[in-house]
């Protein structure tokens, strides 16, 4: 996905040119100002505006729960619906209580992170040069997308594994993990004890390239979704924000949290979900 998006990107670059430098969309965030010595960047800035303007709209959507739900309440359910009926069947019976809060949390987070890039103004509004001809160039935009910066979306994936790794601890334990990355699979009375023994390094080695897969899914979680972001932030800015273009990027904000969640429960469920009524001993 992000290379077909990246592809079309530079197609369109081809196509519709850019009048001036301004239209490029760096790929790293402005800092703004420091704390302590440590940079604060315009995407940090947004993500925290985003959060607190999140977190305030869903307790006045849901204010004080009720049997009866409140039209705000009913909307919020919903979608809690929609996404623990998603999630369930992934990460099983035994982990959806300790994972839903998890998944709901970086769902609503990088669903309006996502969306937040295309309220106007958004990445280009701030402080510029102008040139010799007298056209403005943006240097230091003030707001950004949060995931349309790669070290939001690497903490987010990092977000992700910690809570990962909890869950499964949690549930199962380290035996359980260790078992299931490099135990053997065979069932010792149907091979036999030959049979059973030689593919012990068989499972080992299978083990080691699991733990690889691991340790680059925060990569891969983060690469794709600053993929599609920041290649969506620069597709809207390459073509003036068309409305094709711009009702695309609304439908890739919604697709990527819902990826991103779903290959998170797909990571839980490999360890907890063995099936109804299967659990490890």
């Amino acid at each position: 996905m992000p290379g077909r998006k990246l592809a079309l990107l530079f197609t369109l670059a081809a196509v519709y040119p850019a009048t001036n430098s301004s239209a490029a969309v760096s790929p790293k965030a402005e800092v703004l100002f420091p704390i302590f010595g440590l940079p604060v960047t315009n995407s940090m800035v947004t993500g925290w505006v985003v959060s607190i303007l999140l977190i305030i709209a869903i307790r006045i959507m849901v204010g004080r729960p009720s049997l009866v739900p409140s039209k705000g309440q009913a909307i919020i359910e919903s979608v809690l619906n929609f996404i623990r009926e998603t999630t369930a069947p992934i990460v099983g019976k035994k982990a959806i209580k300790a994972s839903l809060p998890v998944i709901v949390g970086l769902f609503f987070y990088i669903l309006i992170q996502n969306w937040s890039g295309l309220i106007p103004g958004v990445g280009s509004i701030g402080g510029g040069t102008v040139d010799a001809e007298g056209h403005f160039h943006l240097t230091d935009p003030w707001i950004r997308p949060a995931n349309a910066d790669w070290n939001g979306t690497i903490a987010l994936a990092a977000v992700a594994m910690i809570a990962w790794l909890f869950i499964v601890l949690k549930l199962d334990g380290p035996a359980v993990l260790i078992k299931d990355l490099f135990g053997n699979k065979a069932d010792k009375k149907e091979v036999g004890a030959f049979m059973w023994m030689a593919l012990w390094p068989i499972f080992l080695i299978v083990g080691v390239i699991e733990v690889v897969s691991i340790l680059i899914r925060p990569l891969t979680l983060s690469v794709r979704l600053f993929g599609n972001i920041y290649g969506g932030e620069s597709l809207l800015h390459q073509t003036g924000f068309i409305f094709p273009f711009y009702f695309l990027e609304l439908i890739v904000g919604f697709v990527q949290p819902l990826v991103f969640i779903l290959l998170f429960s797909v990571y839980i469920g490999l360890i907890c979900n063995h099936g109804d009524g299967e659990e490890h001993h």
